[in-house]
């Protein structure tokens, strides 16, 4: 295969077979009579079925957004999908599947007699895989070859597939005239044809890649490209299934433009809207937050959450220096932003402490997590003992919910026997919070005059600070609570020393934008 070398090729392909073959055993011993009832049944039911020719791929139950997918697939000949999924929930996989029993067993709907799935077997004759190049679409299609020619069940039930003569890496064809062709974006696909069938199953599969969707030009081109050369190639006449599956990793990139022309767009993010895992049937809590403690917060968005972001559109580098003795801040400010929900799974609170010294602002300490209220009020005490026998002013973000959350410092459960939280509500009436970050600390961090404690830099807390700031863009959909409470830090400090805040000229507003995550 071009791109692999021979010893790389045998090693993928050795494993695509092992997968084929381990678990499929059949039982030699079953009667006629029972392979066609069990078949029968198997084709009645599409998960079952999946469960059953691919044990291997099918170690954890199916989720309902996979089981949803699969019956709008199954139940539309003529259809148009853009899968936006998460890394880690399966959509080559699922894919793969639905492509194979739609291959395979040609009725989706309507349990066959073996008559009947002899004459409707096969219904989608032609297989286009497409991908960012040859070499990867060639390697996507390696788990339907290996299916097709070593999984014992496919061959026990369906026949042998293989074709002699038309069996190759890139390009195959079964024994039931069903053709399957990889290939890259860009390459000439006209005339594509299996006899007389164009395909009538066209699977976009990691068309987008992170350089080409640097250059717009590229992009442009490309679903050009997609939409006059590749989607060309289909039949007008001839019922079609089109499946985008990918990330979106880019504002503008061809999965993103497939979204404006798609039957059904079917966007999950490795936790739901709620925070609970989208397949916990798979994935567990403790094992995404173990996995997601293990990237950057852009990665993490990217990846995880379908939300490209985009690094240094206002902060290009956020400074550490150490932090000067508690005892020489002229003020010091302890600023709360918290979430509206009372939830470990829900938005980030954040809780920072900022110093004035010589004319700099240090952001001393920071706490910025998804997290609990009781959680939140400890943070609190911390820096209350910090700072002690210093004075500091503690400000949360005010309105009706912060005085809810204020009551909450007063409540002896979360006191302990403490003496309270002197914590009063920041009630200014605030500008668009994008413009109110970017006008007074953007000056003061490309001045040299804000600074994250460099003792912390490896604290998570202060690594997800600095990771907000560097997304920070008007149209984001990231988190920014950990820079929109030391804008609150800040401005507080200016009012309290009658300082002139800098770039106070600037305006901006932002439009609102419901997709926020």
């Amino acid at each position: 295969m071009p791109g692999y070398t021979e010893k790389t090729w045998r090693e993928k392909w050795d494993e695509a077979k092992k997968n084929a073959m381990e678990a499929t055993q059949t039982d030699p011993d079953e009667t006629l009579e029972a392979k066609l009832s069990r078949i029968s049944l198997l084709e009645a039911d599409p998960e079952a079925w999946f469960r059953y020719y691919f044990p291997k791929y099918c170690y954890a139950p199916a989720a309902r957004f996979q089981k949803e997918a699969t019956k709008r697939v199954l139940e539309n000949p003529e259809w148009w999908e853009v899968r936006i999924w998460s890394r880690e929930l399966a959509k080559s996989t699922r894919t793969m599947m639905e492509v194979l029993y739609l291959t395979l067993v040609g009725n989706p709907i309507t349990p066959l007699s073996p008559l009947e799935r002899d004459r409707e077997r096969s219904k989608k004759q032609y297989v286009l895989m497409i991908s960012n190049s040859l070499d990867n679409a060639t390697r996507l299609f390696m788990p339907y070859r290996a299916n097709l020619e070593f999984n014992q069940r496919i061959i026990n039930d369906y026949g042998k597939q293989e074709r002699i003569g038309k069996w190759n890496a890139a390009e195959f064809i079964t024994q039931n005239s069903v053709a399957f062709r990889a290939l890259g974006a860009g390459q000439s696909p006209r005339g594509t044809r299996n006899e007389e069938a164009r395909p009538d199953v066209i699977l976009f599969d990691d068309i987008d890649t992170d350089m080409d969707c640097r250059n717009p030009d590229i992009v442009k081109d490309k679903w050009q490209w997609i939409e006059e050369a590749a989607i060309g190639t289909r039949s007008i006449s001839q019922p079609t299934l089109i499946i985008f599956c990918g990330n979106r990793i880019a504002k503008d990139c061809c999965i993103e433009r497939a979204t404006h022309f798609a039957d059904h767009v079917d966007e999950v993010n490795i936790k739901d809207k709620d925070g609970n895992s989208s397949w916990p049937e798979k994935n567990s809590e403790t094992d995404i937050m173990r996995v997601l403690s293990q990237k950057s917060y852009l990665a993490i968005q990217k990846e995880y959450f379908n939300n490209p972001v985009t690094e240094g559109s206002v902060f290009k580098v956020m400074a550490y220096k150490p932090v000067r003795p508690i005892r020489d801040y002229q003020l010091l400010v302890c600023y709360t932003d918290p979430s509206f929900r009372e939830s470990s799974k829900s938005d980030f609170k954040a809780t920072v402490l900022v110093g004035y010294w010589q004319g700099e602002f240090h952001i001393i300490k920071c706490f910025v997590e998804q997290t609990s209220t009781a959680q939140m009020i400890e943070w609190h005490y911390y820096i209350s003992e910090l700072v002690r026998p210093k004075h500091c002013y503690f400000k949360i973000e005010g309105g009706f919910i912060q005085d809810m959350f204020i009551k909450e410092f007063h409540d002896p459960v979360n006191r302990k026997g403490r003496p309270p939280i002197p914590i009063d509500a920041d009630k200014r009436n605030k500008q668009d919070k994008f413009s109110r970050i970017e006008c007074l600390l953007e000056p003061l961090n490309r001045n040299g005059k804000l600074y994250l404690n460099l003792m912390d830099k490896d604290n998570p807390h202060m690594k997800r600070l600095e990771e907000q700031f560097l997304v920070l863009s008007p149209n984001s959909r990231a988190y920014d609570d950990g820079p929109d409470a030391v804008e609150g830090a800040v401005y507080t400090i200016y009012e309290k020393l009658g300082l002139q805040q800098p770039g106070s000229h600037l305006t901006y507003k932002r439009p609102d934008n419901p997709k926020r995550f």
